[in-house]
Order: structure tokens, then C-alpha cells, then sequence
């Protein structure tokens, strides 16, 4: 009895220096190693080492262990898998073999300048921009009068009062008949330009075009034929009007020069 009494003490006092120390448990707790089955036929996880998880992560780690071997009547596939991420694949850049770009180097273009004397009051740049306009003008009476006339000038309005006065200066006499036509063809030619004239029966009218209709029309002739024959210049085929016209002459001027009546021409 004596032996069971000091048993009994010695239990107590050991229960009561447990109790008076709780801090020491709960600081360090040692819990031990879980080792949990899932199946019988698969071999058992390794133990959860605790010892390097916080409180937090250990009661985690139990929880998810705890969780998975709740599903004993899963089946193999139903295991999460989670697959690593696939890293994109580069290829090496191949060095490049061609020879770099050479920029060709323009050289700077040469300027162009005029060597042509500068006229008077010209207050530089280049020549060949000024605008002039040139007017040609038949002036007649249509009494047996006309002219031709050109003239040039930067307004149209003065080169045609200078064509005009030019024209004054320039009046000849064209010979017609009492039939106003010619006394007989002529030819006459200025420059590339050919003219061909021929009298023509009263009623005819003038047949002609281009500036020879314009120069018999204001000379007064009203029965003419008239051709051009080389270039369509109006002022070269003006002019050439003009020499044929002054190529012809009257039928009193020829009998004065023979010395004979004027009815003798046709003997």
C-alpha cells in the first residue's frame, strides 16, 4: 500500500509541473509523420516533412492530403496534371552575307545661266518668259486699195494699233477691170508660201480661202479665182498676194508702152 501511495504522489506531481508549463507545448509541437493509403495496390506517398512549413502551410499540406484520400473510388485519370508551360522556340538569327547598302551620292545638278546680254531695265532671271502677242491686218478701201500689216507688242491691244499703222504704210493698187476681176493670172510667192491667181466671169464671186480671200475682198475684187499652193502661213500667203497682184498690169498701160490703140490688143 505504501508502494501504490508513493506511485499515486509521484503521477501528481508530474501531472501538476505539466500543467504548469502549457507554453512549452504549444511553442514547439512536433507532429508526427501522416501516412495515408489510397489504394492497396499503389505504394504509399512519402511522409509530409512538417518541420520546414509554417503552422499555416503544415495545416494546408493535411488538408489537401486528407482530401485526396477521400476519392479512394477515383479512378488513375483523374489526377490533376498540370503541364509546364510550353516556352516559344527561337531560331537563331542567320548572319546576313550581302554587303551593306551603299546611298549613291547624287551629285548637285549644274545650274543653268543665260549668256545672253542683259537688256535694259531687266531686273534679272531667266530670259524666255515674256509674253508678246503679234497681230496681222489687212487695211483696204475695196476701190482697188489694200496693205498688210504686222505688228508686236506685250498687250494685244497695241500690237494691233502697230499692225494697223503698219499696214497704212504699206498700201498698193491692185489693177481690176470694169468687171472687178483680174486683167489676166499671176503668180506670186513670199518665202515657202505660193499664191495662183486667175480672173473669173462676172457672177462668179471670190473662190479662195485663207487670207488670200481676205486681201481681194477688202482690195474691191468681187469675180476672182485664187489657190494657195505652199505653205499655209497666213502672213506668207498675204504677202504673196500682194507680189502677184503687183505683178499685174493694165490693159491701157501695155497699149501705151506698144505705142498702139487699146482695141489693138486683141487683133
Amino acid at each position: 500500500m505504501a508502494i501504490a501511495a508513493a506511485t499515486a504522489t509521484a503521477a501528481a506531481a508530474a501531472l501538476s509541473s505539466l500543467s504548469l508549463r502549457p507554453s512549452l507545448l504549444s511553442s514547439n509541437p512536433k507532429p508526427s509523420s501522416l501516412i495515408l493509403l489510397r489504394h492497396p495496390h499503389r505504394p504509399p506517398p512519402p511522409p509530409l516533412l512538417c518541420s520546414k512549413l509554417t503552422p499555416s502551410a503544415a495545416d494546408n499540406a493535411t488538408d489537401a492530403a486528407v482530401a485526396d484520400a477521400g476519392d479512394d473510388d477515383d479512378d488513375d485519370d483523374d489526377d490533376a496534371f498540370d503541364p509546364p508551360s510550353r516556352q516559344r522556340a527561337t531560331c537563331p538569327r542567320r548572319p546576313s552575307t550581302s554587303s551593306p547598302r551603299r546611298r549613291r551620292r547624287r551629285s548637285p545638278r549644274p545650274t543653268r545661266r543665260s549668256t545672253a546680254p542683259r537688256a535694259e531695265g531687266d531686273e534679272g532671271g531667266e530670259g524666255g518668259k515674256k509674253l508678246s502677242f503679234r497681230a496681222i491686218v489687212v487695211v483696204g478701201d475695196k476701190k482697188g486699195h489694200v496693205g498688210v500689216g504686222v505688228g508686236k507688242a506685250k498687250e494685244v491691244v497695241d500690237a494691233i494699233a502697230k499692225s494697223a499703222a503698219n499696214a497704212r504704210r504699206n498700201i498698193v493698187t491692185v489693177p481690176m477691170t470694169k468687171y472687178s476681176t483680174f486683167p489676166h493670172r499671176a503668180d506670186g510667192d513670199y518665202g515657202a508660201a505660193k499664191v495662183m491667181l486667175r480672173p473669173a466671169s462676172p457672177g462668179t464671186g471670190v473662190i479662195a480661202g485663207g487670207s488670200v480671200r481676205i486681201v481681194l475682198e477688202l482690195a474691191g475684187v468681187d469675180n476672182a479665182l485664187g489657190k494657195q499652193l505652199g505653205s499655209k502661213n497666213a502672213l506668207n500667203n498675204a504677202r504673196a498676194t500682194v507680189v502677184a497682184t503687183q505683178k499685174m498690169r493694165q490693159f491701157r498701160e501695155v497699149a501705151l508702152e506698144r505705142g498702139i490703140p487699146m482695141e489693138e490688143l486683141w487683133k
